[in-house]
């Protein structure tokens, strides 16, 4: 079939406007040419009443920035929009009282430099994302109430867009108005509504700490002596610091505390997230710590806070055969290890794999010719659906499960020599930040048919290797003062719209 007019409208519906919403709008744009006799109508609809991102920093790891250069979006590995510090590492780590470089994490198999970890300010990859995804698909100010479901049967021959059968899927919102496709994909964040539509029972739980954050220009930590070119983390007893360039001439920093820690202040349930903050509090946080933070720390202008917040991982992602969810809204991890943004690109293409896989084969007939009496029910989605879920659901399952047990395990270190200990005995984290979607993805398919569930065997392997980093070969290229003094170290590391 080669005439538009004759060819299947399958609508999709996406809660969620931010990376995880875009990212999906783009990958499943891509199915209008890649399945044949079928028409994709997108939709996104946000309780935004405008277009943009939260000030806060965002990092791509490898997996993320592959995927996406195969959504198209080149312009987002563009230098000039993301930063990658000069000693191709991921990550550093400093000793939060004298400076030096304890350890560093080092990648794997990413030879290609734009590949490497990437660090953007959250509103310019956002508003590159929108670059992609035709505005007029985007409404504003429809915030979700809930959800309904109707199956094939029950209603009676009416498909959303006219190629999902009879079934149909409803978003109803806060204002009163409605939107009605053949799918739904909730991509409306940690706190989703589309996820509390159908898990009613699932909960959010404060991780112990609360995140301080900023975005400020570079020409404010210009003048800071011996300030690291490459991103760096320091760490210390009880609390942490992160301090990087981001794309665009752009500066983070970014600090944590725990609110029992300090009975008079607010606790972290009185602070929405993504509210200003008191700056001279986080100033006061490091200011016994060594020179270099507690300039970044006086040198930053303002801050907004971020209660963390994760949950237990789901038992399914598909409901009702027609919905399912990507991004924080699938897998609630609370934003642990920087991954939320990549794992939110790596879960639209997985979707966009499963889709095209299940979609390509139902519109494919030796024997018959005419695809015009072909539909595309709940069945079709569902399997499609599972196959996503098979495909990420475990990998993110694995994410939210050490999440979890690293808080029940925390233990603060007593001694310089313990927490030395714990910085060069970090987890391996490697399975997470190279994760290959599309190997996954392939190798759920070669088992579907026998109904198995493919576990991250690829992953596991590289969780096995040793990643052994000379960190005085590091350190001499960085020219951090110090750094002679550090032993060769196994290192075992590693949208929302409001």
């Amino acid at each position: 079939m080669s005439n538009d007019d004759t060819r299947k409208e399958i609508k999709v519906l996406i809660a969620g406007a931010g990376i995880a919403g875009l990212s999906t709008a783009i990958a499943l744009g891509r199915l209008a040419t890649d399945t044949p006799g079928l028409h994709f109508d997108v939709q996104l609809y946000d309780k935004a009443t405008e277009l943009r991102e939260i000030g806060a920093s965002i990092a791509l790891s490898p997996n993320g920035l592959r995927t996406l250069e195969r959504l198209g979006v080149d312009d987002a590995l563009a230098d000039d929009v993301s930063y990658r510090g000069p000693a191709a590492l991921p990550m550093i780590y400093h000793h939060w009282k004298t400076n030096e470089v304890v350890s560093a994490d080092r990648f794997v198999d990413v030879p290609d430099r734009k590949h490497q970890t990437a660090r953007f300010h959250r509103g310019h990859l956002h508003s590159t994302l929108l670059g992609h995804v035709p505005r007029e698909t985007i409404h504003l100010r429809k915030a979700v109430e809930s959800v309904v479901v109707r199956d094939d049967d029950a209603a009676n021959g009416v498909g959303g867009g006219g190629g999902g059968g009879g079934g149909t899927v409803t978003l109803l919102f806060q204002d009163g108005t409605s939107a009605t496709g053949d799918v739904l994909i909730g991509a409306d964040g940690l706190r989703s509504k589309v996820r509390r539509t159908f898990v009613p029972g699932h909960t959010l739980h404060h991780t112990g700490r609360t995140w301080i954050r900023s975005t400020f220009d570079a020409s404010l930590i210009r003048d800071i002596p011996n300030l690291p070119a490459d991103s760096a983390h320091w760490w210390g007893p009880r609390y942490t610091f992160f301090a990087s360039r981001l794309g665009r001439n752009m500066y983070t920093t970014v600090g944590n505390y725990d609110p029992e820690d300090f009975p008079g202040r607010r606790g972290h349930g009185e602070f929405r997230w993504d509210q200003e903050g008191d700056v001279n509090f986080f100033r006061d946080l490091y200011a016994d710590w060594n020179p270099v933070v507690k300039a970044l720390a006086d040198a930053t202008p303002h801050v907004r806070m971020y209660p963390n917040l994760a949950g237990e991982p789901l038992e399914s992602w598909v409901f009702e055969k027609r919905v399912t969810l990507v991004g924080d809204a699938a897998h609630t991890h609370g934003g642990a290890h920087a991954a939320g943004g990549s794992l939110a690109l790596d879960d639209a293409w997985a979707l966009y794999l499963s889709l095209k896989h299940v979609l390509s084969s139902s519109t494919i007939d030796d024997d018959d010719d005419d695809e015009s009496d072909k539909t595309f029910g709940s069945e079709e989605f569902e399997r499609a659906f599972t196959l996503y879920e098979n495909t990420r659901r475990p990998h993110t399952t694995r994410l939210v499960e050490s999440v979890l047990a690293t808080k029940a395990a925390a233990v603060v270190p007593s001694t310089d020599e313990e927490l030395r200990e714990k910085m060069n005995n970090r987890p391996n984290m490697t399975w997470l930040t190279e994760h290959d979607v599309e190997a996954t993805f392939a190798k759920v398919l070669e088992n579907e048919m026998g109904n198995n569930v493919v576990e991250d065997d690829d992953a596991r392997q590289v969780e096995r290797e040793s990643v052994i980093f000379d960190i005085r070969e590091a350190t001499t290229i960085m020219g951090i003062p110090g750094s002679e003094s550090v032993l060769d170290t196994t290192t075992e590391s590693a949208v929302m719209v409001k």
